[in-house]
């Protein structure tokens, strides 16, 4: 099979870059023909000053993409497209040259953007699905993408002409949704159900499970961004009550110095930050750890962290939200706390550490959850059917042809 892979990095590193290289790998090494369509969120770099409004019509249709993979169709001609982010440089258009050459296509659905212009469900430090509920007015009124109301108005214009095309609904055939949870919140935001299959990330190749003690460290591995919560790992860390357990944080993004600062100041003497670090070294520290600290607030679709510690043979203790808590079996894999609770997360960190044994039981079960849902030999199967099923029952070309360009409607001013 001959099958064209779409993303578009983020300047940011994370978790869907690890997915759509290890899908890479995984369908090459079954012998698959892959053709990789890759663009990058530092090309916004070469928009300084007035240029960057131009990124504005471009998120929503870039004109330029969609010729260059027309072409790519034309000269290709593969099975079917594999989209895992277009957001910004690719933009929707690609979906309308897919729809004309007659390709299916299949969309990964890593995060909420097709509903949410900041992508989270999260705003001002809780739950918010305001614009689902209400409107995406609600976002704009938030300045909800990066506290910027162009921005927001940008993603909010994307989502608004695509929505009138009908393209989320049209123009992709089949979409992965990584858990029961996430698909649930999809088909109430408005994908049609029959569309959604579930599929869960994976994690290739098997770092396996190293010979070592109990671990001598709590750890954590993420992005340091709000919806993360990593303010309450370190609110949790301050309250416990006798213990100096060490905590390894790494990972980089916008908090990075502010957290740094809020541990030097709190006298958290045993939390270091790392930093970003390259894959390789976070896995290594996986298998040094005791067990990983999972404290987000935010509807998580799949975290690539959460499997890779459990391919480590590492519990997980996480909160009790979304996605997160389908991932982990509280008691079995890891423990639950109540998410934002810095007291409860405490009291869960100060028994894990007292009880290494246990502990040591959860990770054999997380591990053997890896060994039974997230390898890549379990992922494979799964990946075929859904792209069987674009292919061959869920493609309904409609007679009329979607424009090579459209038309944008006017945004009130406010």
């Amino acid at each position: 099979m001959k099958i064209v892979l779409v993303h578009n990095s983020y300047q940011q590193p994370g978790g869907e870059d690890v997915v759509f290289e290890q899908e890479c790998k995984l369908l090459e090494n079954a012998g698959h023909r892959v053709i990789e369509y890759r663009r990058s969120n530092f090309e916004v770099d070469a928009y300084p000053g007035l240029r960057r409004f131009q990124l504005a019509g471009r998120a929503v249709w870039s004109a330029d993409t969609r010729q260059q993979f027309e072409r790519l169709l034309e000269q290709e001609k593969p099975d079917l497209v594999h989209v895992h982010n277009t957001f910004v440089m690719v933009s929707p258009s690609i979906y309308s040259a897919c729809r004309e050459a007659k390709v299916p296509v299949v969309q990964t659905l890593h995060n909420y953007r097709l509903y949410c212009p900041p992508s989270t469900f999260f705003r001002d430090g809780h739950i918010c699905e305001e614009c689902v509920d209400h409107s995406l007015w609600r976002g704009i009124a938030h300045r909800c993408y990066h506290d910027s109301l162009p921005a927001t108005v940008t993603v909010a214009l994307m989502l608004t002409v695509h929505r009138q095309r009908q393209t989320w609904t049209r123009e992709v055939d089949c979409y992965i949704a990584l858990t029961e949870f996430a698909r649930t919140r999809f088909q109430r935001a408005g994908l049609p159900a029959e569309k959604i299959f579930v599929k869960p990330n994976f994690v290739y190749p098997d770092p396996g499970v190293h010979a070592r003690g109990q671990g001598d460290y709590a750890l954590f591995v993420g992005r340091l961004s709000p919806e993360k919560r990593v303010s309450t790992l370190l609110d949790a860390w301050r309250q416990l009550r006798t213990l100096r357990i060490p905590l390894v944080v790494l990972g980089g993004g916008p908090q990075l110095e502010q957290l740094r600062k809020e541990a030097a100041e709190g006298d958290l003497a045993s939390v270091g930050f790392q930093g970003q670090v390259p894959r390789d070294k976070a896995l290594a520290a996986m298998h040094g750890a005791r067990f990983l600290v999972f404290p987000s607030e935010w509807f998580e679709n799949f975290p690539m962290t959460i499997a890779e510690s459990f391919a480590c043979g590492v519990p997980v203790i996480c909160s009790r939200l979304g996605a997160m808590q389908e991932i982990v079996e509280n008691g079995r894999t890891g423990l639950h706390f109540t998410a934002g609770d810095a007291a409860d997360l405490a009291a869960k960190i100060e028994w894990a550490w007292n009880h290494p044994e246990q502990m040591r039981s959860m990770g054999e079960e997380a591990r053997r959850d890896y060994e039974n849902k997230y390898t890549a030999e379990k992922n494979y199967p799964m990946l075929m059917e859904i792209y069987q099923h674009a292919m061959g029952t869920c493609r309904k070309l409609s007679t009329t042809i979607a424009p090579a360009s459209i038309s944008l409607p006017e945004m009130p001013r406010i």
